[in-house]
């Protein structure tokens, strides 16, 4: 996407009454909402963007998958919710980066609703990469971990 797409979506925002408008595009994802005349860019190869002083916010990213180098097979957030890799702050997390896990084994667990949710690995492998940080929140479809079978 480009500047005059970006504008195009500020000025469509502006004309309606709805509050946020996401798009996906050529492995971008962007969103555009209305805030109390901040600005807020975060950009991810758009370059900087000339916005006028009373723009919506704008935050743009990359999928987890595209960023990634790394070949395997994602595993993803069941749900919505906090993403936590251990039981306590005080305890070890449940898995490191070239751990070996099993099928069944706790890779971390999400919060929702207050109720603490463990995620399962679902083949056994390695763990390639963790793609979220801990405490951070996570939609549904997000991509967690990477493990190589």
């Amino acid at each position: 996407m480009n500047t005059k797409d970006i504008e195009q979506l500020i000025a469509l925002l502006e004309k309606s009454s709805i509050s946020e408008i996401e798009i996906a595009k050529w492995g971008k994802r962007i969103r555009v909402s209305r805030n109390t005349g901040n600005v807020l860019v975060k950009s991810s190869g758009l370059g900087d963007a000339a916005l006028p002083a009373a723009a919506p916010v704008i935050t743009t990213e990359t999928s987890a998958e595209e960023e990634s180098s790394l070949q395997g097979i994602a595993v993803k957030s069941p749900m919505v919710g906090t993403f936590y890799r251990s039981p306590s702050p005080d305890v070890d997390p449940f898995i490191k980066v070239g751990d070996h896990v099993r099928k069944g084994d706790t890779l971390c667990i999400i919060e929702a609703m207050k109720i603490m949710n463990e995620v399962e690995a679902e083949m056994s492998g390695v763990i390639l990469d963790i793609q979220i940080d801990n405490a951070q929140p996570v939609e549904y479809g997000q991509t967690l971990f990477l493990i190589e079978p």
